[in-house]
């Protein structure tokens, strides 16, 4: 019932777009067709109601469909692929940024006999997970008061910690408790990858991003790839693929300049690596992408 109650709402609420009128509250349709869509995936909780969908970081893949939930503890830059949907039937999806704050004021106020221990090694940063009723009818809950605009500076903050507090008492409780805690191997990578995201354009060495982290460089790559599938260095390639892709939708006829600018010396260098990633070389991606809508900001949910 909860996901039929899902499923209806959604469907009533989508519009063109991700966000709605409740801050971190994303709501996605995709229609039979859609392209697949490369992003930042942030921190987020999504669900889906209707249809599938699969994720790709790195070399991993992440299937999940209907009355299942997907967690990804890291922004990492992932390509979803809608799987499920058919003709009159597209896939819907609801999502909830995390905020490792409220996290970690939830695991404060909470009984410490009640959490179970989070263990010290880092876990991978997606996980999927069938979504139990008590998740399903907060997320149903929340959901509602988009219909009720007076309740939501009181209700929505209640309702989100309830969620936040299903996640963290559920199957994947162990990644989001790591997402409060200030000195989890998952903050330290955290770290890391919020650094070479803000510094993709530049050359770094591993031994100065390792000690930024906080970690030995052995540690250091050993969390950076049980976290993102990936080393340092093809994330970061990741990244400046993707910033091409988006600048590209609005500069289809500046390859070149595009490659320099996300820190590619050599032109068939950016372009060998961007076919592999996107399948076409940029500049036949550039037309295509500027013929349709242009590249989606969001890959989830």
């Amino acid at each position: 019932m909860s996901v039929d109650t899902l499923r209806e709402l959604l469907e009533r609420h989508a519009r063109p777009g991700l966000d709605t009128a409740i801050d971190g509250v994303r709501i996605c349709r995709s229609e039979y067709g859609a392209a697949p869509e490369s992003s930042m995936s942030g921190t987020v909780l999504a669900v889906i109601a209707q249809g599938g969908k699969r994720l790709a970081l790195g070399g991993r893949f992440y299937d999940y469909g209907v009355g299942q939930y997907l967690i990804t503890s890291v922004d990492a830059p992932v390509t979803g692929h809608v799987t499920g949907a058919a003709p009159g039937r597209p896939a819907l999806g609801f999502a909830l940024t995390l905020e490792p704050a409220v996290v970690a004021e939830l695991l404060l106020q909470a009984d410490p006999g009640d959490l179970l221990p989070s263990p010290s090694a880092a876990r991978p940063g997606i996980a999927v997970s069938d979504a139990p009723d008590e998740l399903l009818d907060a997320i149903v809950r929340l959901l509602r008061l988009l219909d009720r605009p007076r309740d939501r500076k009181v209700m929505v903050p209640l309702v989100k910690r309830e969620i936040l507090w299903q996640l963290i008492m559920g199957e994947q409780g162990d990644i989001v408790r790591q997402l409060g805690l200030a000195d989890s191997s998952l903050s330290h990578v955290t770290r890391s990858v919020r650094w070479i995201r803000e510094n993709y354009t530049r050359s770094f060495r591993v031994e100065e991003v390792a000690r930024l982290s906080g970690m030995s460089v052995p540690a250091f790559h050993r969390n950076f790839h049980v976290v993102t599938g990936m080393s340092p260095i093809q994330f970061q390639k990741h990244i400046r693929l993707q910033c091409a892709r988006l600048q590209l939708a609005s500069h289809p006829g500046d390859v070149t300049g595009v490659g320099h600018r996300v820190g590619y010396g050599s032109p068939s260098q950016f372009s060998r690596e961007y076919r592999r990633l996107f399948g076409a070389p940029p500049s036949v991606d550039a037309v295509r992408l500027r013929a349709s809508t242009g590249p989606a900001t969001a890959a989830l949910p």
